[in-house]
């Protein structure tokens, strides 16, 4: 077999490469959804992402015949060291061929890494903080991803495990038809713990009538989701980068916001019209006519991905008491 080698990514140029390998490696797949190249690059580039302020990362390709059949990101994120006591590296945005000794290469390029720096273990796909996309799918290889999750082939789960990784934890994602009416029984339970609780929902006719809340919106996430596996509190950088991000281009209309008697987020949830399909035919780029497609997804849509969802801890087992007593 041909000679394998990797590569550390050094110059922006290597950083575009990375970006472009899984358009290579996944053309042709129907279900699987490309980024926004430029989105990716301004994750990963150490000038543009707040996340460095407490993460360190580097980069690989690997090649063989001086063509790229793999990549990895090695990050260690010492807010999560602090706030769960362990010294875990952990991967990311890994894709490669089906070929062990791509995968291996890759996992004990990064492994060495971590030990170098400190690290005891090595767990992953993630990626610097929740609101990047994490995870490695196990099942449901035939329907299309979406924008927030990922996306990859039957083998690498294969790959993992014959390298000795286990799963840590499931994260599950459904499709949920709509009903045509709101259940009554639904409706009066929402009544019911709206008066008791003196809450109200935020009713904006734009999205800058949104915006005042996100700070909030996003303080009250680090509280709602500081619990769940490898979470790391956004801060106040992120929140302002993350409001900029997305709250220019969200639709109000697919925005729900519970607040309570001063005004505070006691409950969000951020859902978007599907750009799957939108993705796909853009391919990675908004220009010349990627940004057309986005543009008719956000206007005509048949499917919602709800992308976040969070209720304050001390409201979160409020509404199934009350819905007992009905």
């Amino acid at each position: 077999m041909s000679e394998l080698f990797i590569r550390k990514v050094s110059s922006l140029g290597d950083l575009k490469k990375f970006v472009a390998f899984p358009f290579q490696l996944y053309n042709g797949n129907k279900f699987w959804v490309p980024p926004l190249k430029f989105d990716e690059i301004n994750t990963l580039h150490k000038d543009k992402n707040p996340a460095f302020e407490y993460c360190e990362a580097e980069y690989w390709l690997a090649y063989r015949d001086n063509k790229p059949v793999g990549r990895i990101a090695g990050i260690i994120n010492h807010k999560e060291s602090e706030h769960w006591n362990t010294r875990l590296a952990r991967f990311g945005w890994i894709d490669f061929t089906d070929d062990h000794e791509v995968s291996r290469l890759l996992i004990a390029t990064v492994a060495e890494w971590g030990r170098e720096h400190g690290m005891t273990g090595l767990h992953g796909p993630l990626g610097f903080t929740d609101m990047d996309p994490e995870g490695m799918l196990v099942e449901g290889f035939d329907q299309i991803s979406s924008l927030s999750a990922i996306y990859n082939f039957p083998y690498y789960n294969d790959h993992m495990v014959q390298m000795g990784f286990r799963k840590a934890t499931d994260w599950v994602q459904l499709e949920i038809k709509v009903p045509t009416e709101i259940p009554e029984k639904i409706e009066r339970m929402t009544r019911i713990v709206m008066q008791k609780y003196d809450l109200h929902l935020l009713k904006p006719r734009k999205a800058r009538d949104i915006r005042p809340y996100a700070v909030k919106m996003f303080a009250m996430y680090n509280d709602a989701f500081r619990d769940l596996y490898g979470f790391t509190m956004l801060s106040k950088e992120q929140m302002e980068e993350y409001t900029k991000q997305y709250f220019g281009f969200i639709r109000p209309e697919f925005v729900s916001l519970v607040l309570d008697s001063k005004d505070d987020v006691v409950g969000f949830g951020i859902t978007m019209p599907s750009l799957s399909l939108a993705l796909q035919k853009a391919r990675g780029s908004l220009f010349p006519f990627g940004f057309i497609h986005l543009l008719r997804a956000m206007r005509k849509n048949d499917t919602v991905h709800m992308y976040l969802v969070g209720v304050r801890p001390d409201y979160q087992l409020k509404s199934v008491v009350d819905l007992e007593k009905l």
